[in-house]
């Protein structure tokens, strides 16, 4: 992920969710399920990734906790540390900030001069907002192509057999919301609520809140 978020996971009882939220409360509900139900199929995904995880299901509830690998947030990727620019451990003077701008030439053509001038606050402000948009353009693109991995990880694995599934992985990575709603829909209803959610994070609750 881009942004540091302590990992989550969900299991399942073959197509039912039966616990979500950190490693070990995950783990002790498929080894509870283990026990009582015996060797059904018990997975437990990785929220980020949409991989299994394998938990070492042997020995007492707090043998098993104690294999466990420490929690904790997720590094952030490179170039994403949050340091100001500009900043320093100089004291500031009097008169106006800082920016941390560079001079630097840029080639344009007369017609992109002239708009670029016309804008409110001229052209150095106008080029630093537009590289500014992109940056987050190209933002939002990467974490929807990395929400796009991570359902289809999960699907590959819940659902690749289950009516529908080409269509849906098709229409995932053509980022067709609608339509991938459409072939989720006769999913067991676990299931397609989990995949929704892995695929669009953002427009639907966060998977604990997901009807059980």
């Amino acid at each position: 992920m881009t942004d540091t978020a302590t990992p989550s996971y969900t299991s399942f009882n073959g197509h039912k969710r039966i616990a979500s939220g950190s490693l070990a409360v995950n783990a002790l509900a498929v080894k509870h399920a283990l026990e009582s139900d015996g060797p059904t199929p018990l997975l437990t995904f990785c929220d980020q990734t949409g991989q299994v995880v394998d938990i070492d299901m042997r020995g007492s509830d707090a043998e098993m906790l104690a294999r466990l690998p420490p929690e904790g947030p997720q590094l952030q990727e490179s170039g994403s540390a949050s340091v100001s620019s500009g900043e320093s451990g100089e004291p500031r003077g009097r008169g106006r900030p800082k920016l941390g701008v560079v001079a630097r030439e840029v080639t344009l053509l007369p017609r992109h001069w002239d708009w670029l001038t016309a804008q409110p606050g001229g052209a150095s402000v106008t080029l630093r907002k537009l590289v500014d948009e992109a940056r987050r353009a190209n933002v939002d693109r990467a974490r929807q192509r990395q929400a796009n991995e991570c359902a289809y990880h999960f699907m590959s694995t819940m659902a690749g057999d289950m009516a529908g599934f080409e269509e849906a992985s098709r229409a995932l990575f053509a980022n067709d919301a609608e339509k991938f709603r459409q072939q989720t829909e006769a999913w067991p209803a676990d299931v397609r609520d989990y995949v929704r959610y892995l695929a669009y994070p953002l427009s639907l609750p966060d998977v604990s809140s997901l009807a059980r």
